[in-house]
């Protein structure tokens, strides 16, 4: 497969997982790294990822997109084509002008990274508190205040209200690196030569065209871990009736011969609804458990997937 590091074991049967080495994230043209911050981003994740990736597949999808570190990485080593979806569609005109008009968004880029400061980012900010909204902004100013948002914002987060207005609070960091313009350019070219698709909206819907041997990546937000968060009273934007439909969709891709590997918390709801259905795999992963990104521990993590 194109694009996978060279030392990769050979001969692995493809049901089983790979045990890809962890090198840092590469395609076949350069080093590349994420171009946002995220939480709850996969790139200390990757080594795992890495030992159930199949050996071939057909197009890759990504349902819940967000910083795309996995889709980036040598680790998924990407060869063909690949559909990739967010429900957030501030995030999806992002990565439309890295790989559209990377040049055009560095140069809005720099503009917004001389203004930094917190009447900028509030500013930013009330593009869509704003009668006209974000749409009277064009597509390359919009993904430069979503990129300047995310570097400049409170610990990388993107939060909106009932209204659909981000609110998250200025970071005041001293020296935020808000764009590296060699790796917007590498982005931009890897998304090109592997005529990534991007789509808005419902999950489901993104992979309705995954067929026998294509791949399916799910990293959907993950059900609460605190002991206190009982999964039947979780009330979320994605709750308990989307991490039903999501098992059901992981179901019926694998019925249709779909290889699928999804990540979740640990948490005794995602055995029960897996159990039947995927192999899981447990995994330990440091997060951050605060505000306070030097607050960190190791939390239980699962993969699951459907071979």
């Amino acid at each position: 497969m194109l694009n996978q590091p060279t030392n990769q074991p050979t001969n692995q049967p493809t049901n089983q997982p790979t045990n890809q080495p962890t090198n840092q994230p590469t395609n076949g043209l350069c080093k590349l790294a994420p171009f946002l911050k995220w939480a709850g981003g996969k790139r200390q994740l990757l080594p795992e990822l890495a030992k159930y990736v199949p050996d071939t597949y057909g197009t890759y999808f990504e349902p819940f997109l967000g910083g795309g570190a996995f889709l980036l990485s040598a680790e998924l080593g990407l060869s063909g084509k690949a559909v990739v979806n967010d429900f957030n569609p501030e995030l999806i005109n992002a990565w439309k002008m890295v790989k559209t008009q990377p040049k055009k968004l560095i140069a809005q880029l720099e503009i917004f990274k001389q203004a930094n400061s917190k009447e900028f980012y509030l500013e930013l900010r009330g593009w869509d508190r704003s009668v006209e909204g974000v749409e009277s902004h064009t597509q390359i100013e919009r993904a430069a205040r979503f990129i300047m948002m995310n570097k400049t914002g409170f610990n990388g987060l993107w939060r909106v209200n009932k209204a659909g207005q981000n609110n998250v609070p200025y970071g005041s960091y001293a020296n935020p690196k808000i764009f590296d313009a060699d790796n917007i350019l590498h982005v931009s070219q890897f998304l090109k030569a592997h005529q990534v698709e991007f789509k808005v909206g419902d999950f489901a819907k993104a992979v309705k065209k995954a067929d026998t041997g294509d791949f399916v990546y799910f990293d959907p937000p993950y059900i609460p871990i605190s002991t206190t968060a009982s999964f039947t009273s979780y009330s979320s934007e994605f709750g308990l009736a989307e991490q039903v439909k999501l098992r059901d969709t992981f179901k019926a891709l694998k019925d249709r011969g779909v290889k699928v590997l999804l990540s979740n918390s640990d948490v005794p709801m995602i055995h029960e609804l897996y159990a039947e259905i995927g192999t899981i795999e447990q995994i330990q992963v440091h997060r951050a458990i605060a505000a306070n990104a030097k607050s960190r521990t190791k939390v239980g993590e699962v993969l699951i997937r459907s071979w």
